[in-house]
């Protein structure tokens, strides 16, 4: 059995430090949570009242919503795509 990599990755999101231990290059960590970085700002000021905790799922729930349509959408163009290929 070959073990998995641990890759341990500093980043900083929203003025805290984290540390990210997984099998993802540290350059996509870094984009990943370059993004949610991005993402909880963005939130941050159109709400900036909110406390960190409303911030962070705020900041999720729009990250699984993305999620969900963009699965939704690569559904739909890998059913068009086997329609196409089955010529119907």
């Amino acid at each position: 059995m070959s073990e998995i990599q641990r890759n341990r990755t500093s980043v900083d999101i929203y003025g805290q430090q984290y540390v990210i231990v997984g099998s993802e290059s540290s350059s996509h960590v870094r984009l990943v949570a370059s993004l949610v970085d991005d993402k909880m700002r963005e939130i941050s000021s159109k709400n900036p009242s909110l406390d960190i905790s409303k911030l962070a799922v705020l900041t999720a729930v729009n990250a699984v919503n993305d999620y969900i349509k963009l699965k939704d959408r690569l559904e739909r163009l890998e059913n068009e795509l086997n329609r196409v290929k089955d010529g119907k």
